[in-house]
C-alpha cells in the first residue's frame, strides 16, 4: 500500500518537473537513473531514498524540504480558513500550465496580474 507521504514527494517532484517543463527522461538522466523509476516516484509507488531525494533537488533546483511542503496541516489552506483548494492540484496539468505561463510574463505585468487576482478574489 502507498503511504501518503510518498504520494505527495512523489507529486512534489511532478510539480516541480511540469513547472520547469521537463520531461521524466531528462530528469532521470540528470540523477542517473532509468525514466521508470522517475514513474515509480511520482505515483508514489517507489519510495525515495535521501540520497537520491537530495540528487532530484539538486537537479529540479529546489531545496529538500520543498518535496515535503504541504505536509502539515499548517501548510493547508483550507485548515487556516482560506479557500480549499483541491488534493490533487500538483496533478492537475492545467494548474500547472496556468503557472508556467504565469512565470513568462515579464516581471512588472506579472506584478499587476498577482495584485488584480488578489483583488478579485478578496471581493468574491
Amino acid at each position: 500500500m502507498k503511504h501518503p507521504v510518498d504520494v505527495h514527494v512523489g507529486k512534489r517532484i511532478r510539480h516541480r518537473r511540469w513547472t520547469l517543463g521537463t520531461t521524466q527522461q531528462q530528469l532521470a538522466d540528470k540523477v542517473g537513473i532509468k525514466f521508470q523509476q522517475i514513474q515509480k516516484y511520482e505515483t508514489g509507488a517507489n519510495r525515495v531514498s535521501a540520497s537520491r531525494l537530495w540528487d532530484i533537488a539538486g537537479a529540479l533546483g529546489v531545496p529538500v524540504s520543498f518535496f515535503f511542503e504541504g505536509m502539515d496541516g499548517q501548510a493547508r489552506p483550507e485548515l487556516a480558513g482560506g479557500p480549499a483548494m483541491p488534493d490533487d492540484i500538483l496533478s492537475d496539468r492545467e494548474a500547472l500550465e496556468l503557472l508556467r505561463s504565469y512565470y513568462a510574463i515579464p516581471e512588472a505585468q506579472r506584478r499587476r496580474l498577482f495584485d488584480l487576482a488578489r483583488v478579485l478574489s478578496d471581493a468574491a
